[in-house]
């Protein structure tokens, strides 16, 4: 079986993408919607959905979110 240079340059891609900062953080960000989404669809009694979870969480928790995040980043030792 050969290598085929297409594939292994989009394998390539994909991981510097799963690699990348930005990728990372909207990784995290969603997490945080998610478990945002689901604290309020149990006080709600219902699924809320996404999109509702999704301008709650930025409106209420994103700026405070992300500052926290920004300083324990800056915390963190490097590795690599």
């Amino acid at each position: 079986m050969k290598n085929n240079p297409d594939m292994t340059a989009a394998g390539e891609q994909s991981q510097f993408v799963k690699n990348s900062v930005l990728y990372k953080e909207f990784l995290a960000e969603r997490e945080e919607i998610l478990k945002h989404k689901w604290i309020e669809s149990e006080k709600a009694g219902a699924d809320i959905g996404f999109e509702k979870a999704l301008l709650d969480w930025i409106v209420k928790h994103r700026s405070s979110w992300r500052s926290k995040r920004m300083k324990g980043l800056r915390t963190e030792p490097a590795t690599g």
